[in-house]
């Protein structure tokens, strides 16, 4: 039983690779398959959870992606990766306080994150909490200057370009 479990496992991390390849190569559709060969093998593969839930994303799939987010969150409750992938797919679903208390519990750990700080901003802005919005985005600018350059050009901050306080912040 021990063997053939051990053979499962290399067969579904050898599956995963070929998936990460296909992945990083650009072919979506094939990675995606692949993700979920190695996910019927072992479904509890974290990694191979999160990076099928970023495939979806890219699909615009959000609710699905989310969805992988949260089963890999029961393996590891506390994976980064997976509460921020989850955060902005709510945000992209418009549900910014749910994206915000993702961000949230990984800011209570890492109060200094940049893209997490970013990306709460965003959704502050997008909900119209300017204000406090803006106070964020200072903060990941303070951290990382280029978040002024992206924030210039994001769609998230499009309706506000042209309040002053925010042409201080990024100009």
């Amino acid at each position: 039983m021990k063997k053939a479990s051990r053979c499962s496992n290399d067969l579904s991390e050898e599956t995963f690779n070929s998936a990460i390849t296909e992945f990083n190569l650009g072919n979506f559709k094939k990675a995606l398959a692949l993700f979920e060969q190695a996910l019927s093998l072992d479904p509890h593969h974290v990694m191979a959870l999160i990076k099928k839930g970023n495939i979806l994303g890219k699909f615009a799939r959000y609710s699905d992606a989310i969805s992988c987010y949260d089963a890999a969150l029961k393996v590891e409750p506390g994976n980064v990766l997976a509460i921020i992938n989850k955060g902005l797919a709510l945000h992209y679903l418009g549900r910014f306080d749910e994206a915000i208390s993702c961000y949230d519990k990984i800011l209570s750990e890492k109060p200094d994150s940049v893209p997490v700080l970013y990306n709460k901003a965003s959704s502050l802005v997008r909900k119209d909490d300017i204000t406090q919005g803006l106070e964020v985005l200072k903060k990941a600018i303070d951290l990382d200057f280029s978040c002024k350059y992206k924030a210039r050009a994001d769609i998230d901050f499009e309706h506000i370009q042209k309040r002053p306080e925010f042409k201080r912040l990024v100009l």
